[in-house]
């Protein structure tokens, strides 16, 4: 247990007035850094923009292509495509590519269950594991191009399943575990899928939950589904309500461990992911196989700057972007081991995660702000009380940081010593766009650093101009990069797309931001209706479009408010059919979204409305709505005010033209 002259110690740089804003790696970082100056950055970038073809082809290089491309890249903006004409597949360059030198025998894997179980694959077991589970997959029927839902928790199987699909060109599309089965159902009927992969159940502080049942429901409103692949965790005879399943443990003896990586081309979709589009609706988002692939492997390289022994823990879900590229697929491109946990920071003590940096000696932590404000609350002597000296490097990611927290983080778990990369990446970009380079930049608290070498990136007014230094405006991606997302659809679709349309046909990111002195950036939040909260995205429109079929309700408006741990609550306002708004109604509806979507979209706050306030023209003040969800919050002050107003100034000037 850490002394009071420790815990001390370690509060006092975040309660430090000082002018002094910015923290730099160590000379002994930097030494054995893949970027060691700024200056380095700058020539790389600079090179990256000069001639963004001839950069990217000679990282590609760095990968293995059965067929090279032809054209590194074909087209612009939406209409972009990356190393046409290549072949090649990712599981191939994940796991085959690594076989032939000193990391077949290295841990690929390690896996640790609050329960006390605990895996540890290596790069071979892996790749034999993969092979035999793809040869599962072609037994039932699943083919190149076919969609496979994976319905999973954080388990070493969930990867073997990305793993397999990749193998032999399907598209897999993994559905975060706590999804109601409602979404699951949405999911399944939106891609016409045939295949589900899944569990019985999942562990969530000490409970079992049950994922079997909740695909039994959502199948009752399926009809696609042919098969589905269960895993079984449990000792206990299970109940096959269906022909349709099989259990992965029966099938995976009776197949040979040989399976050769189909050769796909650049363009092949390598997986699906959903987000939200106008008015609730779903919308099915692709990545491709060789641009994901590239940029997957490079951003992870320079930015957590990867060595041969590191053992990587990107804590997140295996289904969000952060986990696909940064749990999985960039660190296995890179031959590192990354660390996967089944469990909460909490669970069963709060030294949890410490415990377990500990235990196994990881190198790198990357977790995102809600995690990090939920463990400073619980205080440094938990943190104290473990040898962490194994982290060298720290990394942040998906929501805004405030300053007090970045240096909590920095002098508590990172003891000054590990440098702090501050990333922002979406579901659309595939990989990180924004982000110091550790040995490259200096570090200033709650602000993210450059675009990445190869990725054009500018801060404009609504009408598309830069903006000055200082100054907040709307964050956009010019042109394209590798990593990308499109559309399932005919060619040309994107263009219909608002992220398209709205900025010149750059790319809109949906965020606010600022760009300040020595060109950082500082990310304000968004100014659409989505809302980032405890690290997941939930769209504001799907939960007024499930409210809104609730036959209690006539009408819902979601709006966003400031929250000191999970960064945005979620405040939705409710006029009723004839009815008066009694608690207990009030829990129902907040129950009723968490059964149609998922926990995570479960409305912090409810508030019923005798009607919904109106702007002239008819439509809803949703202005007023966010100033009355902000009723008796404490009031920021200094910089936080400044970036809190500016934010909403541009919320409000861009959901008036394109909203509201």
């Amino acid at each position: 247990m850490a002394n009071q002259t420790e815990i001390d110690k370690g509060e006092s740089l975040r309660k430090q007035n000082t002018e002094e804003e910015f923290f730099g790696a160590s000379n002994e970082f930097k030494e054995d850094a893949h970027f060691s100056s700024f200056s380095q950055y700058k020539n790389v970038y600079d090179f990256s923009m000069a001639d963004k073809e001839r950069f990217w082809s000679g990282e590609a290089r760095e990968l293995h292509w059965f067929n090279l491309w032809k054209e590194v890249k074909q087209g612009k903006a939406f209409n972009s495509k990356w190393f046409v004409g290549g072949k090649t597949n990712l599981s191939y360059n994940c796991l085959d590519r690594h076989l032939p030198t000193e990391k077949r025998n290295k841990a690929a894997i390690i896996w640790k269950s609050e329960s006390g179980e605990s895996k540890i694959l290596t790069y071979q077991l892996l790749f034999t594991q993969v092979c035999k589970f793809a040869n599962v997959l072609k037994k039932i029927g699943v083919q190149k191009g076919d969609y496979v839902i994976i319905y999973m928790g954080i388990i070493p199987e969930a990867v073997i399943a990305m793993l397999a699909c990749s193998r032999i060109g399907a598209v897999h599309s993994v559905v975060f575990s706590d999804f109601s089965s409602h979404a699951l159902a949405e999911r399944i009927n939106n891609l016409s899928c045939k295949y589900l992969i899944t569990q019985d159940y999942v562990l969530k502080k000490g409970n079992q939950v049950n994922l079997k049942s909740k695909v039994d429901n959502a199948l009752q409103n399926s009809t696609s589904v042919e098969k589905v692949v269960l895993f079984k965790r449990s000792k206990e005879e299970l109940k096959i309500v269906s022909e349709k399943e099989i259990i992965w443990q029966n099938e995976i003896d009776k197949v040979s461990d040989d399976c050769q990586a189909v050769p796909l081309l650049s363009q092949h979709p390598l997986f699906s992911m959903f987000t939200n589009g106008p008015n609730g609706d779903l919308v099915n988002i692709l990545h491709l196989t060789g641009g994901y692939m590239v940029q997957s492997y490079l951003t992870a390289k320079w930015i957590f700057d990867l060595k041969g022994n590191d053992i990587i823990w990107s804590v997140s879900d295996i289904s969000w972007i952060s986990g696909h590229t940064y749990s999985i697929y960039g660190p296995l491109l890179n031959g590192v081991t990354t660390f996967l946990y089944e469990g909460v920071p909490i669970y069963p003590e709060p030294d949890r995660y410490w415990q377990l940096i500990s235990k196994y000696r990881i190198n790198i932590l990357y977790i995102n702000p809600t995690t990090i404000r939920a463990l400073l609350k619980l205080g440094s002597e938990w943190v104290f009380r473990h040898d962490i000296s194994s982290l060298r490097l720290l990394g942040i990611k998906s929501e805004t940081i405030k300053k007090d927290t970045w240096l909590w983080l920095y002098e508590n778990v990172g003891k000054r010593k590990c440098p702090i990369v501050d990333t922002w990446l979406q579901a659309e970009t595939g990989s990180i766009i924004i982000s110091p380079l550790p040995g490259a930049s200096e570090f200033k608290p709650g602000h993210t650093g450059c675009p990445f070498p190869g990725i054009e990136i500018d801060i404009v007014d609504l009408n598309g101009d830069p903006v000055k230094e200082g100054e907040g405006g709307y964050l956009i991606i010019k042109d394209s990069w590798p990593s990308m997302f499109t559309t399932a659809k005919e060619e040309k679709v994107e263009t219909n797309l608002n992220c398209w349309k709205q900025f010149k046909g750059n790319y809109f990111t949906g965020d606010a931001a600022v760009r300040e002195k020595y060109n950082l950036i500082k990310i304000l939040g968004r100014v659409d209706d989505v809302i980032k909260s405890a690290g997941n995205r939930v769209g504001g429109s799907e939960i007024e479009k499930v409210l809104a079929a609730h036959p209690s309700v006539k009408e819902a408006a979601v709006v966003k408010r400031s929250d000191e741990i999970i960064e945005n609550a979620i405040v939705a306002f409710v006029v009723l059919n004839n009815l008066d708004g009694t608690p207990l109604l009030k829990e129902e509806l907040r129950n009723y979204i968490s059964e149609k979507i998922g926990s995570m979209a479960k409305p912090d706050d409810l508030i019923f409305l005798t009607e919904m306030p109106r702007l002239m023209d008819g439509k809803t003040d949703r202005g007023l709505l966010r100033e009355k969800a902000k009723e008796g919050l404490k009031e920021l002050s200094g910089e936080e005010a400044e970036h809190q107003s500016i934010l909403e100034k541009l919320r409000e000037d861009y959901q008036k033209l394109y909203l509201e």
